[in-house]
């Protein structure tokens, strides 16, 4: 993965007010909005408002009250949201594991059954 911040990602341009979306929760450190393309019957993305590339780098670089607030808002959603009887939460870092956007994110997916994490392959 680059080691530079692209300011021109689209998660920076949706916190700039360039792209519209559909917001669930916002507080001082974080947005929470639904994917345009979900997985499931509730999917959504909780973005920090800081510049971060993946979870490696917002947990080294993050300040304690920034991390403390995204976790806050990850968990507002999951309670707006109403996923009572479970929900997922992935944030993908880097090539290996898909990640399309190079701001780091969580994805909040539930509203039914999600079924194994991955399939089994003989790891």
């Amino acid at each position: 993965m680059a080691t530079d911040y692209d300011p021109g990602n689209v998660f920076a341009r949706i916190l700039r007010g360039e792209i519209p979306n559909r917001t669930v929760f916002e507080n001082e450190h974080a947005l929470a909005f639904h994917d345009v393309r979900p997985q499931a019957p509730v999917h959504v993305l909780v973005i920090p408002k800081g510049a971060y590339l993946d979870l490696s780098d917002f947990a080294a670089n993050a300040t304690a009250v920034e991390q403390a607030g995204f976790l806050a808002a990850v968990a507002e959603v999951s309670r707006i949201a109403g996923i009572e009887n479970g929900f997922r939460a992935i944030a993908n870092a880097g090539p290996d594991s898909h990640q399309e956007v190079p701001h780091f994110h969580v994805h909040i997916l539930g509203g039914r059954p999600l079924g194994p994490m991955l399939t089994r392959t003989g790891a």
